[in-house]
């Protein structure tokens, strides 16, 4: 308990502090801390200083004025992943993007670069399927594979048209536009399945409004309209959603009618029917245009009538944009530019490790809870040693909270002004704290692991990563049972899973028969997944999804993968040496390859999926120019489909290149290389 000395130093300290940042900003025009962070800094002041008034002084700055998808709701698979962005926050972050693609381009690419910029929702993302016109299924992301059918309550919302506009309609829009080669796909195509996707949200004006009716009947009022339209979209009676009178905006057309940008794309959206925020959007030719875009909506994004956490810009050439491709979760060509974090002040009160999967050790900062953005934050992750060293930060600091949407907050700086001496150093534990090992830490890694393959905590990660949705998926299987289960030594590894039975599970807390029968027949469910599920339920170190799906499409079986060479993992796409050396680390374990056989004996296994035609296998294909009687990306799955592979750059070991309309410096590289050359109506015919 602080005595009234340490409480009046500590009053000096923050009114010291206060005003030094008042003075850079005010007087110097500078800044080195955020408004909210300033602000949160001027509330802890008034909140001491309205406990012991005795304190309260004529300098003080406060006297300046008058002195989880639920089971309720079925499935659906997406025809395409609805993938998300990654997050850039600064303008490095977005020259790096901008090189990184660059690099990936050939030369005739790089100064046809555009960008197609739109606000950033704060919403729930939605995908809506037309057929002949009609809304036939409404749907949330999920994890981005499968998502909830949300058909009922998506048709509450008034800005989502039941009907899209008639052919004639969308064909006489499009005309005022002038695009044309839009007009003669559909006139040759028809619209018979339209796939569009946005976000349901809730304006600033109607979150007011139901909270406001939650006030007058005594309720427990909502803390941001994202978790307000995410929870009305996901109501079971439609009446309660519609009564929440959300909105929807409409930014991307996945089914192509011809569209060769993304502000194409827009234009024919509204065509169409659908609201969009096409008055907010700004194609830009060039970073300097997009941060124009992006500073305008900085100062201006209270006059939008939505929340909006940053801007989106997209590379607005389509046949760019697939080109480039998918990394992990998110296009190489798009990128989410937050504004800053929301920031409050709050104090550390202790730090401690958290032990993963492949048992590194994370520091996490434990906080005296604030809310920042209308969410209550306890935690913070401090990632490493490292990182605490680069803030200098001590137990029982003052320090500023950020949040970027829903990125996991984050310390972004501590303030040694405000320490009264009895701060702690951090140090980092020599022994695991689950299962007392003794830490260790490579010269390549800034981590310290646990190298107990038995750890308990561990075993819990994994378990837990094992029946993720991303592998095994086994519904009702949480993690309190399994740590229940691991207590109790009823499994080992995960494929004791498979033999439990109904009678044990129910000594267990909260299970009845009903429930326990369920669970086992969930779980027997599960025992063969698809093969790329099977390798990332491996938890492989650096093997996410998608590393996990370019394995599976890559090779028939899991012996092929283990008999790799490290040179030969490298020359798979955006499989580096960091992730290579884990997977062969990985299968010369004997451990893992116990456990792999035992899965296996167990009739715990994958399914293939690949076609057994594999006439491609063994020759690699490059793509240049435009192709016109299918997208580039539907030909590189036709090529790994048939067990080819598909590259970006031309080089000796090129097997063919497939010239389409205005080819570019591959082209002549491949001529210059002896290369055969393969034209549209060849590979179709090669391929057939």
């Amino acid at each position: 308990m602080e005595n009234k000395e340490e409480i009046k130093d500590k009053i000096n300290k923050l009114k010291e502090l206060i005003e030094y940042h008042r003075y850079l900003y005010h007087v110097l025009d500078k800044q080195e801390l955020s408004d909210a962070a300033l602000d949160s800094l001027k509330k802890e002041l008034f909140d001491l200083e309205m406990e012991y008034p005795e304190f309260i002084t004529p300098d003080s700055p406060n006297q300046r004025v008058g002195g989880k998808p639920l089971d309720c709701f079925k499935k659906i698979e997406h025809k395409v992943p609805m993938t998300s962005f990654y997050d850039a926050f600064n303008r490095q972050d977005m020259d790096d993007w901008e090189d990184r693609n660059k690099k990936l381009l050939s030369l005739d690419e790089i100064g046809r670069i555009d960008y197609y910029c739109e606000p950033k929702l704060d919403g729930l993302a939605i995908e809506l399927v037309y057929i002949n016109g009609l809304l036939s299924i409404g749907s949330t992301r999920g994890d981005g594979k499968v998502g909830e059918n949300v058909t009922s309550n998506i048709k509450t919302i008034e800005a989502i048209p039941l009907k899209i506009k008639s052919k004639e309609e969308i064909i006489d829009s499009l005309k005022k536009n002038n695009l044309l080669h839009v007009i003669d796909n559909i006139e040759e195509k028809g619209l018979d399945e339209v796939i569009v996707r946005g976000e349901a949200i809730l304006t600033k004006k109607d979150f007011i409004r139901v909270n406001e009716e939650r006030k007058v009947k005594e309720l427990p009022l909502y803390a941001n309209p994202r978790n307000l339209a995410s929870g009305s979209i996901r109501q079971l009676d439609p009446k309660v959603t519609a009564a929440r009178k959300l909105d929807s905006n409409v930014y991307s057309l996945i089914t192509y009618l011809g569209q060769r940008t993304h502000q194409e794309e827009h234009i024919i959206l509204g065509a169409m029917g659908f609201k969009t925020n096409n008055r907010f959007n700004r194609f830009c030719k060039n970073m300097e245009e997009v941060f124009e875009y992006y500073h305008y909506w900085e100062k201006n994004r209270e006059s939008l009538p939505y929340e909006v956490d940053g801007v989106t810009i997209l590379i607005n050439d389509n046949d760019i944009f697939k080109k480039l491709g998918i990394i992990g979760k998110a296009p190489r060509a798009g990128i989410a530019l937050k504004f800053p974090l929301l920031e409050v002040v709050t104090k550390v009160r202790d730090i401690t490790v958290q032990v993963g999967r492949t048992g590194a050790m994370t520091p996490v900062a434990i906080l005296e809870p604030v809310s920042v953005g209308g969410v209550i934050v306890s935690r913070a992750t401090l990632h490493n040693e490292r990182e605490i060293e680069r803030l200098g930060l001590k137990i029982g600091d003052s320090v500023v909270i950020g949040r970027a949407g829903d990125v996991i907050p984050e310390i972004v700086r501590a303030f040694p002004e405000l320490r009264n001496g009895s701060e702690k150093d951090f140090e980092m534990p020599l022994h695991c704290p689950s299962c007392n090992t003794l830490l260790i830490k490579s010269e390549e890694e800034v981590v310290w692991r646990c190298p107990n393959n038995n750890c308990f905590a561990r075993k819990n990660k994994y378990f837990n990563h094992f029946i993720s949705r991303g592998a095994f998926n086994i519904e009702g299987l949480g993690g309190r049972v399994v740590e229940r289960l691991l207590e109790e030594g009823m499994v080992k590894d995960p494929a004791d899973i498979f033999d439990l039975t109904e009678g044990d599970l129910l000594p267990l807390e909260r299970f009845g028969e009903k429930s326990a029968k369920k669970l086992i027949a969930a779980i027997q469910d599960k025992k063969q997944v698809s093969f790329s599920k099977f390798i990332y339920a491996l938890g492989i170190r650096n093997v996410g999804q998608k590393t996990a799906s370019d394995l599976a499409e890559r090779f028939d079986n899991i012996e092929k993968i283990k008999s790799l060479s490290l040179s030969e993992m490298e020359e798979i796409n955006d499989i580096g040496p960091i992730v290579s050396k884990s997977i062969k680390d990985w299968f010369s374990d004997a451990g893992n390859l116990d456990y792999l056989d035992k899965l296996k004996e167990k009739g715990i296994w994958y399914i293939n999926e690949k076609r057994k035609d594999n006439r491609l296998q063994g020759l690699r294909f490059v793509i240049t120019g435009s192709l016109k009687s299918l997208s580039r990306e539907d030909a590189e799955q036709k090529i790994t489909m048939l067990g080819g592979e598909f590259s970006s750059s031309v080089s000796s070991k090129t097997s063919y290149v497939i010239v389409g309309e205005n080819p570019g410096s591959k082209y002549d590289k491949a001529k210059e290389l002896g290369i055969k050359i393969l034209k549209e109506e060849e590979f179709l015919e090669l391929t057939k």
